[in-house]
């Protein structure tokens, strides 16, 4: 009976070797799950972009930090950008990737012409289906006088059915604070994007509050009132001549 239980052990013991020598209490997991994996890949942890569309008003706003790991590396980087003058465009995850798609979608403006939806989709199919592309981690926020739209890696161009849209680590808190601020009548759209980027700020410890702010006016003017056109005639009408005796 000792040497049948002495044997079974010393097979237990035996097998344990031939896994490795490892401390009590180590997890095999890590080793057995690809480098390739996602379980591998640092996740995106950077900055909070907003974009509020308002009374004809587009607001796009972002902080500066840039951060690696647990470390601040820099507080006032420009996140959020113009291409040409009427395009807003904001990136959240690593600077390099996003600059890289944002050379792409300038290239895809100029091939189209004042049709962002268009310049988006083109971006968002060679994204997903480049090899090259599919490796670079961002995420875009674009905006024009008419539509906003996110890109993001897995192919997507989405619109959002408000006025707000948001990306970042902090995204999701800017976004229920604009949100809740967007219905009251008194908030600008740049107020709304002040405040909430404020609310972003105090919460996500990525996002800080050192705000980079663009924004696109409203260009329709009102219509000349019945009034104004009298008054602008009056104003501008010659005088007529003295008479004389």
């Amino acid at each position: 009976m000792f040497n049948i239980a002495r044997s079974g052990s010393l097979k237990l013991a035996s097998a344990a070797l031939s896994l490795g020598s490892r401390p009590v209490g180590h997890s095999f997991a890590p080793s057995c799950v690809p480098k390739s994996s996602v379980f591998h890949k640092q996740a995106i942890r950077s900055t909070t972009i907003l974009c509020v569309r308002k009374d004809g008003q587009v607001v796009m706003a972002g902080d500066g930090q840039v951060s690696m790991g647990p470390t601040v590396c820099k507080g006032n980087a420009r996140k959020v950008r113009r291409i040409g003058s009427d395009i807003l465009v904001g990136f959240a995850g690593s600077t390099a990737d996003a600059l890289t798609l944002l050379e792409r979608l300038e290239k895809k403006l100029e091939e189209h012409p004042g049709q962002l939806m268009r310049a988006c989709v083109e971006l968002a199919k060679a994204w997903r289906s480049d090899k090259y592309l599919r490796r670079l981690e961002a995420s875009l926020l674009v905006a024009d006088a008419n539509n906003s739209f996110e890109l993001t890696g897995n192919g997507d161009v989405l619109e959002p059915e408000s006025g707000v849209i948001s990306v970042g680590s902090g995204g999701t808190y800017a976004l229920a604070a604009a949100t809740a601020l967007l219905d009251l009548p008194n908030l600008t759209a740049e107020s709304i994007v002040l405040k909430s980027m404020k609310i972003a700020g105090d919460i996500c410890v990525y996002t800080n509050h050192n705000l980079v702010v663009e924004k696109i006016e409203p260009t329709s003017t009102p219509a000349a009132t019945p009034d104004d056109n009298a008054n602008a005639n009056a104003t501008t009408s010659p005088t007529s001549p003295p008479s004389t005796a």
